[in-house]
Formats: C-alpha cells, sequence, structure tokens
C-alpha cells in the first residue's frame, strides 16, 4: 500500500512555499516573445562585476576538475585584513542566504522563536519553518523595522532576531541610538543577526556597523554578500563574521565544498578591485536622485531608500503595473507578495534603463 504523505514528510515543512524569485529575462523571452528587455526586479548591479573579477573566473575555469579549496583560505585572509577580525571568525557561504540556513543549523531548537519583521525576507521564516522554530512577525512601521515594538515580544524563547539594515523591500535603515538601545535589551540567550546585505549603497552617516557589536563580544552576526555591489549574484557567495563562541559552531555545520572554486575567485578578485565599491555607490546615487524627481513630478510617492532599489506606490494594482511593464520589456517586482498591493519595488539601473522604466510607466499609468 501506497504510504500517506504524512508517512513521507517532516512535519516541520508543512506551509513551506518555494521562493518565487524576480522573473528572469529568458522567461520573459519565451513567453512573450521579445528580445530586448531590461532587468529592475532583483536589485542585481546594473554595472557588472569588476573586469579583474572576470579574468580571475576565466583563469579559475582551467581548473574545474578539481574540488575547490574547502576552507576558501585565500578568500577569508583577505575579507579578515579587510574587515580586521581573524579568519576564524569569518565563514563563507552560498551566498548569505547559506549562512542564514547554517545560523538556524546551528542555533535554533524547535519551539524557539525568531523575531522577524512583517513581511520578512524569505529566507528568516524558511529556515525557521524548517527548524520547527515559531516565527514571531513584527509589522513594519512607516516602513521601517519597529525595534521597540520587536522588543516587546522577547521572551525565554527568544533565539534568534533577523534584522536586514537597510531593509528589503522598502529600502528603510534603522540608525545608530536605536540599535544600540535595542541591542542593550536584547535576551542573553538571543542572537541578533545582522543582514547588511546592502551596506555599501548607505549614504546616511548615522548607519550602524553591525561588526562593532562582534567587536564587542555581543551575540551578534553579521551577514555580508558579494551579490549587490559586486555583482555576482550568480555566482552565489557570501560571509559571515561573528565572535568565536559562535563561529566555531557554523563552520560545523557547514557543508564541505560549498563554495566552488570560481566563485572564491572572482570574489577575491573583487576585494583588490579598489574602484569596484566607488563606481557602483555613485552609479547608484545618481539613478536614483533621477528617478526620485521623476516620481515627484508623476506625482508618485515612495519611501526614500538607502539600497538599490526603490519601493513606490504606482497608484494602481502591482499586477497589473508589472504584466503591462513586462509587455514593454521592463521588469520589476510587484509590492502585493509583500503586502503592498498598489507598490513595485524598482531596482537603480543605468541611466539608459531608469529612463527606459520611466517612459513606459507613464505609458502604463496613463492606459490604465
Amino acid at each position: 500500500m501506497k504510504p500517506d504523505d504524512d508517512d513521507l514528510i517532516r512535519p516541520s515543512i508543512r506551509g513551506l512555499t518555494p521562493y518565487s524569485p524576480g522573473k528572469p529575462i529568458s522567461e520573459v523571452e519565451r513567453e512573450l516573445g521579445l528580445t530586448d528587455i531590461i532587468k529592475l526586479a532583483s536589485n542585481e548591479n546594473p554595472l557588472g562585476p569588476s573586469p579583474a573579477a572576470l579574468r580571475a573566473m576565466q583563469e579559475a575555469l582551467e581548473e574545474v576538475r578539481l574540488y575547490p579549496d574547502n576552507d576558501s583560505y585565500e578568500l577569508r585572509q583577505a575579507l579578515s585584513k579587510r574587515i580586521g577580525f581573524p579568519p576564524e571568525q569569518v565563514v563563507v557561504g552560498r551566498g548569505s542566504d547559506e549562512i542564514i540556513h547554517m545560523i538556524g543549523l546551528a542555533f535554533l531548537r524547535p519551539g524557539e522563536e525568531s523575531i522577524m519583521p512583517e513581511p520578512p525576507f524569505t529566507l528568516y521564516e524558511f529556515t525557521t519553518q524548517l527548524m520547527g522554530g515559531v516565527q514571531v512577525r513584527v509589522p513594519l512601521r512607516d516602513f521601517t523595522y519597529d525595534l521597540p515594538a520587536m522588543a516587546e515580544r522577547f521572551s525565554d524563547k527568544t533565539k534568534l532576531v533577523f534584522f536586514a539594515n537597510p531593509n528589503n523591500p522598502t529600502g528603510t535603515m534603522v540608525r545608530k541610538d536605536a540599535v544600540a538601545k535595542f541591542m542593550s535589551e536584547l535576551p542573553p540567550q538571543a542572537i541578533m543577526v545582522f543582514d547588511e546585505a546592502y551596506r555599501e549603497y548607505v549614504d546616511d552617516p548615522e548607519y550602524p556597523d553591525g561588526l562593532d557589536y562582534v567587536r564587542e563580544g555581543a551575540n551578534a552576526l553579521v551577514l555580508r554578500t558579494f551579490s549587490k555591489v559586486y555583482a555576482l549574484a550568480g555566482l552565489r557567495i557570501g560571509y559571515g563574521v561573528g565572535p568565536p563562541h559562535l563561529m566555531k559552531w557554523l563552520q560545523n555545520v557547514r557543508e564541505p565544498f560549498n563554495v566552488s572554486s570560481v566563485a572564491q575567485a572572482g570574489a577575491l578578485a573583487s576585494l583588490d578591485d579598489e574602484d569596484q565599491v566607488k563606481r557602483a555607490a555613485e552609479a547608484n546615487r545618481e539613478g536614483k536622485k533621477y528617478l526620485y524627481a521623476e516620481f515627484e513630478r508623476m506625482g508618485l510617492r515612495y519611501v526614500p531608500t538607502q539600497a538599490n532599489f526603490i519601493f513606490v506606490d504606482v497608484g494602481k494594482d502591482s499586477r497589473t503595473v508589472f504584466s503591462q511593464l513586462l509587455r514593454r520589456g521592463v521588469i520589476v517586482r510587484t509590492g502585493d507578495i509583500f503586502g503592498f498591493p498598489t507598490f513595485v519595488r524598482v531596482t537603480i539601473g543605468t541611466p539608459e534603463q531608469n529612463e527606459r522604466f520611466i517612459r513606459a510607466l507613464e505609458e502604463v499609468l496613463r492606459a490604465l
């Protein structure tokens, strides 16, 4: 007799929903027969990787018959020098996503709580659910993490606090003083997870550096990525930093050979290109100014951003706007999946991409 599903699957995966990424260009080409498409849906860097990274990856291809360096030794050494922590306090993963999963594996017991925003980044809820933890979701306030409300939800079951700063999808950030107060109230058994995927785009001087809390020996883990400002999203590589008493357990659950040799080479060369971050950050600032001005001219409300995307209220059903933009070869992200049905999230692109997006958006809104 064929077994029932209840006998085959782990109870904790019930309710999990597969991640739905931004629509890829190839899919739009197949569905609509278009060839001139721009993707402004997944917060990718429109400038592309450092030329030095491209050369390093090409050279690394000659050795792909061999397993990669299991410890990402050279990259961890370079990161150690860059951020001022011993290599033992750095872990490299397949994007910061894998490190979020590692944090769940290492620290979250069934029944323990993860505090996260509402709406949360998918991996926060996914990891908590997978490990049998309890999600404690706290709504945003003015599109920003409401740290006082999150602190009110602390309990003796609190284990993880997920804190994306700047936040995705809204692009907002919490300043130093508010974070310091929150950290002073963190329960002793809880771990603060600083998700700093977009930190290189921040231009507010009051941005708090999560590494300061690691230096103090707090229960704090800092996640960073090469996917955004370094434009290596397709390689899937990121890193985490934390105090020794936490990092040894993350290393215990890390899968062997988890990061490819090509990814390691690309990330290492990217760090050596001193102008990479400056180029991307400057282009982002200019694009942000242009889009702000255009949204204001069009009378559209937007959320001021510290990241490389803007959350904008188009005043219409986001699914309808999305589909109409798609027919014009422009891919954005709908806001309904985040609980904001009239918003879209648009990645800041090149000047040409930004202008094309605005032209298409104006056409769509006039027609609706």
